[in-house]
């Protein structure tokens, strides 16, 4: 029966019902035939035969009765009994007995019944003369009775003899006939309920065959679709249906089939994406950790350094002050030329300590913009990350937000202070430039004194400078050292954040181990899977 699958529902049931109203027409067709056909039979039995026998029977009474009148009309003793006799004889000769005949007559139908019939009324006629001529002796009176009944016993008896065998002729021819109408008559009604079972059991057969096959073509395809959503209604999605046929069934079984095989894509995406997940939220909170115990370390280093920076603020300080006196000393010790070569002095002396100055703090704000730059990248790996997370890594991308605002800050105080280098540098140069131009000039002063004044002038001027780059850096430092500690308060957001992702991966992971995927679904979800987590991969690397 397959090839009902690929008829429409609507034609199946169309062409079912079809074949079953066919033969109930054929069936009804036929019963009408039949009935028809018992309805010849009786009709020809009750209007043509049943009509013959009693016509016959009333010709067979007229007889008797006229063969009993002849009798009387012998027997009576008054004329006026005889002419009565006479009279009814007469009235059944010429009037009844004729009738009869005639209607009779054109009752006939047979070639056979026609020639019985002729010799009926030959044997009439002849018993009718025969009659004429007993009813004649019998009028003489008494003389002749003897002769009349004589007559009348040899001749009339013999004769109405012959006339009743012919006429039982007859009767035979009508009920015998009669007999074979009521014998196909009968015929007809077994041939009728024959006929009617036959059809009624084919009628029954093939309703039934047509019944099963058409319930089964659409009852088993409905418990395959039910089957195929009682597993999905489970989590089980490994069920596969063959679809055979063009029907509205083989589309459902079709578009049920599609269903299952898009839910094992997605929820073999949405495991793999799961584990992923979890394993991303895993690695970012061993990268926080391991972030936040160098922030630390980073605090703890630029505490000890802005200690540092003040014990060595407190010494140029107080270099620079005994300088100075120095200073003053030489000043009312020397003349215009001691003057010159503190000038140049401190010249040289300020451009070595710049230069050296310049070298600790370029080694400095290296440090630091490496730092930023580190700090940056975190935090751009962290948004990357939120992202990918979704609603879930909102918080976490806030997080990765301040880190990175941070992260541009210490950039930019870095920049700053490179800009204080430069600046440093251009002096630099404008000093050498000067030392140039003062040695020149001071080629003819005494060389110790000159040597004393260039020395005290240079000490004091890179105690001032000195003091002053000391007191920037001091402040750089401490504002790296806040920086800093907000750092390690965001690390710990995020790490926070992070296993708090990696909680919402594993209770999402368990969700979805509740469905069953075949091997060739989680294969068919890993390719696609790879391809979205290549560009993290890249980034965690970078």
């Amino acid at each position: 029966m397959q090839f009902l699958q690929n008829i429409k529902i609507g034609t199946r049931l169309a062409l079912a019902f079809g074949i079953l109203i066919l033969m109930l027409t054929l069936l009804g067709l036929t019963g009408i035939y039949q009935v028809r056909e018992t309805n010849d039979y009786a009709s020809d039995l009750g209007q043509s035969w049943l009509p013959r026998v009693r016509k016959l029977a009333d010709i067979s009474n007229e007889l008797g009765a006229d063969r009993r009148t002849v009798l009387r009309h012998i027997i009576e003793r008054s004329p006026d009994a005889k002419k009565e006799a006479e009279a009814l004889i007469a009235k059944r000769h010429q009037q009844v007995l004729p009738k009869m005949l005639k209607e009779y007559e054109a009752m006939i139908t047979s070639q056979k019944e026609r020639e019985t019939f002729a010799v009926f009324t030959t044997q009439l006629d002849r018993y009718h003369k025969l009659a004429d001529d007993t009813l004649a002796l019998s009028r003489v009176g008494e003389s002749g009775f003897d002769a009349t009944n004589q007559q009348d016993k040899d001749i009339a008896a013999p004769a109405f003899r012959e006339l009743t065998k012919a006429l039982a002729k007859s009767f035979d021819y009508a009920g015998d006939t009669g007999a074979q109408v009521a014998a196909a008559s009968s015929a007809n009604y077994s041939q009728t309920v024959y006929v009617s079972i036959a059809a009624i059991l084919a009628a029954v057969a093939l309703g039934a065959i047509g019944a099963i096959a058409v319930t089964r073509s659409i009852v088993r395809p409905l418990a395959e679709g039910v089957k195929l959503a009682e597993a999905v209604a489970e989590g089980d999605l490994r069920s596969r249906i063959a679809v055979q046929g063009s029907d509205e069934l083989a589309d459902l079984l079709r578009a049920l089939q599609n269903m299952n095989q898009r839910l094992v894509d997605m929820v073999g995406s949405v495991r793999l994406s799961s584990d992923n997940i979890a394993t991303g939220s895993t690695e970012i909170a061993m990268g926080n950790s391991d972030l936040s115990q160098r922030t630390e370390r980073q605090a703890s280093n630029l505490e000890e350094t802005a200690a540092s920076m003040e014990e060595l603020s407190a010494t140029v300080k107080n270099n620079a002050g005994l300088a100075q006196e120095a200073n003053r000393l030489a000043t009312a010790a020397t003349s215009a030329a001691e003057q010159g070569g503190q000038v140049v002095g401190q010249v040289v002396s300020t451009m070595q300590e710049i230069s050296a100055s310049s070298r600790k703090i370029s080694d400095i704000i290296g440090v630091i913009d490496g730092i930023a730059f580190q700090t940056n990248i975190l935090a751009l790996n962290a948004a990357v990350e939120a992202a990918r997370a979704g609603e879930q890594g909102r918080g976490f991308a806030v997080v990765a937000s301040e880190v990175r605002s941070l992260a541009q800050r210490s950039a930019n105080a870095a920049k700053e202070i490179k800009g204080l280098i430069g600046a440093s540098v251009e002096k630099v140069e404008s000093g050498t430039q000067l030392v140039d131009e003062a040695g020149r000039n001071m080629e003819g002063i005494v060389g110790q004194v000159r040597q004393v004044r260039n020395l005290i002038g240079e000490i004091a001027s890179a105690s001032s400078e000195q003091s002053c780059g000391i007191e920037q850096v001091g402040i750089a430092v401490t504002q790296m050292d806040q920086a800093t500690q907000q750092n390690a308060a965001l690390v710990e957001e995020s790490a926070a954040a992070a296993a708090s992702l990696q909680a919402q991966a594993e209770q999402l992971a368990e969700l979805v181990s509740v469905f069953k995927l075949s091997d060739s679904g989680l294969r068919a979800s890993r390719p696609a899977h790879r391809a979205s987590g290549t560009p993290a991969s890249g980034l965690l690397l970078a």
